[in-house]
């Protein structure tokens, strides 16, 4: 049995069209999945950062338990870890001095220019570390991270 001469037979014109239209409506969901998935990976590496960063300074303190109190001066309490003061030669005489020198470049390096840090160390023994940045987006108006780690040395 044949098929009549006016059956039809393929596809129309209109049909190839909406399954084009869909197949990009796929596509650039995809696009915008992949784009913000990069944007929280981002953000996810910079904590991982300053996680690694403030329990460091901590352990510096923690190994120089008689000088930790010397870890709150250079600045970090008032918050004024920038670009220009943060990097450069280290010619400091103590290890507290040098370390703080690193430490400070290796947030800089991390975290970007708009890093700041607040170290503070009570009598009773508790030290804090408090990193800010700015995350590092397009979006004018992205805001800015904390991250805080205490402890008791």
């Amino acid at each position: 049995m044949t098929p009549p001469r006016f059956a039809q037979r393929g596809f129309s014109m209109i049909e190839v069209l909406i399954a084009i239209v869909v197949l990009a409506i796929g596509l650039l969901g995809f696009a915008l999945l992949q784009t913000t998935n990069l944007r929280y990976t981002q953000s996810a590496n910079n904590r991982t950062l300053a996680t690694n960063l403030a329990y460091s300074l901590l352990d510096q303190m923690r190994t120089n338990r008689l000088a930790a109190a010397q870890y709150t001066a250079a600045g970090f309490a008032t918050n004024t870890l920038t670009v220009a003061n943060a990097c450069g030669a280290i010619a400091a005489a103590d290890a507290v001095a040098q370390g703080i020198g690193n430490w400070r470049c290796q947030v800089i390096n991390a975290l970007g220019p708009s890093a700041a840090a607040t170290v503070t160390y009570n009598a009773s023994g508790v030290a804090t570390v408090q990193l800010t940045w700015g995350e590092r987006t397009a979006a004018p108006n992205a805001g800015s991270t904390t991250f805080t780690a205490r402890t008791q040395l």
